[in-house]
């Protein structure tokens, strides 16, 4: 099999696992406990807050979450006022914040340019005093583009709110600005378990509980952590810090042998302001249904995998202006650390080739 689907989940870095194993198979104190096999787990848990923590902005702590879907309806529930968001953010942003305009509370979604960007005068107009939050995506999980979030960190704070980031692609990856005051990770996306992220607070935000209960992170949080997906998450964000530069020379390698193969497809999204991971293309009148199920030895994506089975084209492909017929002839590659230039270059080969027979 090879994998080339990155955005939905990236492979377990071996050494998360090996940091996860010792909390799984033997050391199964409750984080929260007062005694020594709990305070030995609570410091595990806190080295682990401390390596996730130095991907992040100062000025602010990471609380830990059971992903970045939780960590998103909480700073989106926990916060006030009036909301502004775009219209290609993730659907755990858009299904909450048509929860909360359902419960009456002001929400304005703003469109995208074909290029996947947001259009700041639009923005300006519509971040005005008494807005309450701004949410944007860092780094766009279908189409891999990068929005201008300190500029709209900066509309928002004139206009008196909170700046929410779902950095959750771009962790690691891409700068998050400094001045954002809420952030949404996910550990399974920088090759750590599934089931843990985090919310980054800055220091003086304030947030109403999403999960009520003991209480157990200090931003308001309840709920036991687990030591192993908190352990397995710290070495992950660990190693992206520690390989950042290695890995991005490998993914604009990957980009390079990529693109070359598959030039006479359309890139979706802006090709400059990009995560070099991220392949959404099209072939119009491509049949990816056929498609994938002549490749069934190759894990690629018929736009975001979370949609997977809804029957739906994707919400970001028809923001940029796709047609019904272009958004359903388009695909996604996602590659990263473990994706190697020789099955990259396979894969595009049979993807090729398949899609080559439909003609």
């Amino acid at each position: 099999m090879i994998y080339l689907d990155y955005q939905a989940t990236t492979p377990l870095a071996p050494e998360a696992l090996a940091a996860m194993l010792p909390w799984l198979e033997a050391q199964h104190a409750n984080p929260h406990s007062a005694h020594r096999p709990g305070r030995g787990a609570k410091a595990a848990v806190e080295v682990a807050r401390d390596q996730v923590a130095a991907l992040l902005p100062p000025g602010g702590a990471p609380s830990f979450t059971s992903g970045a879907t939780e960590a998103l309806n909480w700073a989106i529930k926990g916060s006030r006022g009036p909301i502004v968001t775009l219209a290609s953010e993730h659907a755990a942003v858009l299904d909450t914040v048509a929860a909360e305009a359902a419960g009456g509370r002001r929400v304005t979604i703003l469109p995208v340019g074909d290029d996947g960007l947001v259009d700041m005068d639009a923005a300006a107009s519509a971040i005005r005093p008494g807005t309450g939050l701004v949410a944007a995506m860092l780094v766009n999980n279908e189409i891999g583009v990068i929005q201008p979030i300190a500029a709209l960190a900066d509309l928002a704070h004139a206009a008196g709110a909170l700046m929410l980031c779902d950095a959750v692609q771009g962790y690691g990856r891409v700068a998050i600005p400094p001045t954002c005051d809420l952030i949404a990770i996910s550990a399974h996306k920088v090759h750590g378990p599934k089931g843990v992220g985090a919310l980054w607070l800055r220091d003086g935000v304030t947030l109403a509980p999403l999960l009520h209960g003991g209480g157990q992170e200090a931003a308001g949080r309840s709920g036991t952590l687990s030591p192993a997906l908190c352990a397995g998450f710290g070495v992950a964000a660990r190693l992206m810090a520690e390989r950042r530069d290695a890995d991005a020379v490998h993914g604009e390698r990957l980009w390079a042998v990529a693109t070359e193969r598959l030039r006479d497809w359309h890139v979706n999204g802006s090709v400059e302001r990009r995560y070099r991971g991220n392949l959404n293309l099209r072939r119009d009148g491509l049949d990816v249904a056929r498609l994938m199920s002549e490749c069934r030895d190759i894990a690629f994506s018929a736009g975001s995998a979370c949609a997977s089975g809804s029957g739906r084209s994707s919400h970001v492909l028809r923001a940029i202006g796709l047609t019904e017929a272009q958004a359903r002839s388009s695909i996604r590659l996602g590659v990263g650390r473990y994706t190697t230039e020789g099955e990259l270059q396979a894969g595009l080969d049979a993807i090729v080739a398949a899609a080559d027979r439909q003609r």
